[in-house]
């Protein structure tokens, strides 16, 4: 019988394999995790290559989970696509992983760091939601998202670093957020041209951009660039938050985070730089560009800054958003004896 490809394996009708909570992921399953991961998420993939092997491992079968998971969801017509996803997700944390290398190596991974199941449930949940089109009238309701599809992997990262204290959930959760709303500043115009709209709509309307009729012709205009900016703007204030927990990280870990930050932060300095015009073309860093700002990161893992000015609102320890707080709840645990520093 001919071995079946990644893809084939990757699909919600694959078997379950008997329960075993010993296994270990094998070398092959880790190897098609982790050509997911550079194949899918170029910036990722080069910072993950900063952490230590003890992160960087079990880093592998969450990202790819969660790469199949957004696709799965992303490409499914089924109206119980969202359902069975959730069910091949219990069954990984049953310990009975659906016979694909994702899948059985996400079910060791995740019983063995003691990662929460409602994280993985709040990530699908945001998969689903851009699978539906929905738009987010505020920008709570764009953080609601945000926390779902990104500050999930920031607490993911915790966890799998033996991090649990909530100050530092809480900033991991800040750069998730400010992570996904960079990206959307970025896709504006990608973004339109499918039909698909996440700047807030009480944002648009205060710029008086009527959304139906520039969804049908999406052309950059000064009123939209405005908005492009605010969103910045805001990001801006959750890296400066997110650096305050860079010296809550064990230190063979800060280098990675802060690269990461440096390297999505800068994509909304190309936009900045663009006049805010991200519908005409699409802001990217040159590869030059982020292997400076790797080695940036590898000379000076700590925060960059002092919080800007704008960000009135946050104090020297600035409670988590509202928005995120169920996933630091989930992931909270008191500190232990060995805890890594």
């Amino acid at each position: 019988m001919q071995p079946r490809s990644i893809e084939q394996t990757m699909t919600l009708g694959a078997p379950l394999l008997p329960s075993s909570a010993e296994r270990a992921a094998s070398a092959d399953d880790l190897a098609a995790c982790r050509e997911l991961l550079r194949k899918g998420s170029k910036s990722f993939f080069a910072a993950s290559l900063l952490l230590p092997k003890r992160v960087r491992v079990p880093m592998l079968p969450v990202y790819a989970f969660c790469r199949v998971a957004d696709d799965v969801v992303d490409q499914a017509s089924e109206p119980g696509a969202v359902e069975a996803l959730k069910a091949r997700l219990a069954a990984a944390y049953e310990g009975r992983p659906h016979d694909s290398p994702v899948d059985r190596a996400f079910s060791d991974v995740a019983r063995a760091h003691d990662l929460p199941r409602a994280v993985m449930e709040g990530l699908i949940e945001g998969f689903a939601w851009d699978a539906e089109g929905r738009r987010y009238e505020t920008l709570s309701d764009l953080h609601a998202y945000c926390a779902r599809v990104a500050s999930t992997v920031g607490v993911i990262m915790s966890v799998l670093m033996s991090v649990r204290d909530p100050k530092a959930l809480a900033r991991a959760c800040d750069l998730g957020v400010a992570m996904q709303l960079t990206n959307i500043a970025r896709d504006v115009g990608e973004d339109a041209r499918n039909g698909r709209v996440y700047l807030p709509l009480v944002w648009l309307e205060e710029a008086e951009i009527d959304v139906s009729k520039w969804l049908a012709r999406p052309v950059f205009t000064a009123a939209l660039g405005g908005v492009v900016e605010r969103l910045l703007q805001h990001a801006s204030v959750l890296y400066a938050r997110a650096d305050l927990g860079i010296t809550m990280l064990p230190r063979d870990c800060r280098a990675s985070i802060r690269a990461a930050s440096l390297i999505y932060s800068d994509i909304g300095r190309v936009v900045t730089r663009a006049g805010f015009d991200s519908v005409t073309s699409r802001a990217y860093v040159p590869l030059g560009r982020k292997l400076w700002l790797l080695l940036r990161a590898l000379a000076a893992p700590t925060p960059r800054t002092p919080l800007p000015v704008v960000a009135c609102e946050a104090e020297v320890d600035p409670p988590a958003l509202p928005e995120v707080q169920f996933l630091v709840d989930a992931c909270a645990r008191p500190a232990r004896k060995g805890d890594r520093a």
